[in-house]
C-alpha cells in the first residue's frame, strides 16, 4: 500500500469512529506502529487530525463523542486486560456502582463471579452482563435512555442516587488529565457520572493508555476525588502517557497498570484470574457511611508507600 493510500485509510478510519489507536490503525493498514506513526504525524500537519497519546482523534475533539459500535472495537486487548486487574478490587459481599462504558462493561462480566455483591448502575449493557448472575444483585437507576451507549441520563437517574452509599465506583471516560480528572463529551452522561461519585466512599477510574493526556468538554472526576486509576501499561516509546501517570500519582491517584500491551492479537493477557495479586486500596477520603438495604465494605489497608510511585518512575525511564 502506497503511503497515500495508507493515510486516506487512516483518515476515514479516524472520521468513522472518532479516536483510533495507533496499534490498530496498524493493524488494519497491515503495517508497522512506526510508519502510522509517521503517517499521523503528517496527516496532523494538514490539520486533517490531532494525536494523542497512542492514537489519533478527530480535530476538535472537545466535543466529538464515538458510539458504542465504533467504542467497543477500539483498545480490546487493553480494556480486557484493565477489567482483570480491577475485578481484583471488589470483594465479597460488596456494594458498588458502576457506570457506562465499554470497560465497565468488561468489568461486569468478571464480576459476575463475585458472590453476595450489590451493583448499582445506569448502564443497560452492565446490567445484561450481569443478568444470569445468580449471586449478584443489580439495581439499575431511572431515567431516560441514550442510546448511544446505552445509558440511563437525566434528572430521573440523578434522583434515583439521591441518599445512596456504597464503597467504590467504577468509572470510565472519554479523557483523563491530572489537571482536569476524568471528562466526557456529552453533558447528561458527565452530570450522571458526578451523581455516581458522590454516592461513593472511593472512585476507580478504568482509563485506556489512548485517554491518557485526553480533555474532553464536560468534567466528571476532579484529580483529587480519583482514588485510583487502572490503566494498561504505556508503549515505551510514549514518554507524554508516562508524564501523565506520573503527575496523576504526583496528586495522590494510586496507579494500578495490566501488562496488556504487545498483546495486539486479543489472547488471553498475562495476569487472568490474578485477582488477590492487586494491592489493597486505601482508606477511603470520604467517610463511609451505608446506605440502607446496602452491605458497607471493611475499611481495607492502605497502599505501601511509595509503590505505586516507583512503578510510574519505572515507566518513564523506558
Amino acid at each position: 500500500m502506497f503511503a497515500a493510500e495508507r493515510r486516506q485509510l487512516i483518515l476515514e478510519m479516524v472520521r468513522a469512529n472518532g479516536a483510533v489507536s495507533l496499534r490498530e490503525l496498524a493493524r488494519v493498514v497491515q503495517t508497522s506502529e512506526v510508519t502510522v506513526r509517521r503517517d499521523v504525524r503528517a496527516l496532523e500537519a494538514e490539520g486533517l487530525l490531532d494525536r494523542r497519546h497512542g492514537g489519533a482523534v478527530l480535530p476538535g475533539g472537545f466535543t466529538r463523542e464515538s458510539g458504542f459500535p465504533q467504542k467497543s472495537h477500539l483498545a480490546t486487548a487493553e480494556k480486557t486486560a484493565i477489567a482483570d486487574l480491577a475485578a481484583g478490587l471488589v470483594e465479597e459481599g460488596e456494594a458498588i456502582v458502576v457506570g457506562a462504558g465499554t470497560t465497565t462493561q468488561e468489568l461486569a462480566r468478571r464480576l459476575a463471579r463475585v458472590p453476595g455483591l450489590t451493583v448499582v448502575t445506569n448502564s443497560l449493557l452492565v446490567a445484561q452482563a450481569l443478568a444470569h448472575a445468580n449471586r449478584v444483585e443489580v439495581v439499575m437507576t431511572g431515567g431516560t435512555l441514550r442510546g448511544s451507549n446505552y445509558a440511563l441520563v437525566g434528572s430521573g437517574a440523578e434522583q434515583s442516587l439521591h441518599g445512596l452509599r456504597v464503597s467504590k465506583a467504577f468509572l470510565s471516560g472519554s479523557g483523563l488529565t491530572a489537571e482536569r480528572g476524568l471528562s466526557t463529551s456529552n453533558m447528561l452522561s458527565a452530570s450522571v457520572d458526578r451523581a455516581l461519585v458522590q454516592a461513593a466512599a472511593e472512585v476507580v477510574v478504568l482509563a485506556d493508555h489512548t485517554k491518557l493526556g485526553t480533555d474532553t468538554m464536560f468534567q466528571t472526576v476532579p484529580t483529587d476525588l480519583i482514588t485510583r486509576l487502572v490503566t494498561d501499561e504505556p508503549q515505551a516509546h510514549d514518554d507524554r502517557a508516562a508524564t501523565e501517570l506520573q503527575a496523576l500519582a504526583d496528586q495522590g491517584v494510586q496507579i494500578a497498570v495490566a501488562g496488556a500491551s504487545g498483546n495486539p492479537g486479543g489472547e488471553q493477557p498475562p495476569g487472568r484470574d490474578r485477582r488477590r495479586d492487586v494491592p489493597p486500596l486505601p482508606s477511603p477520603r470520604r467517610s463511609q457511611v451505608p446506605g440502607p438495604g446496602l452491605r458497607s465494605a471493611t475499611t481495607l489497608g492502605d497502599q505501601p508507600a511509595g509503590t505505586e510511585r516507583a512503578r510510574v518512575a519505572d515507566l518513564r525511564r523506558r
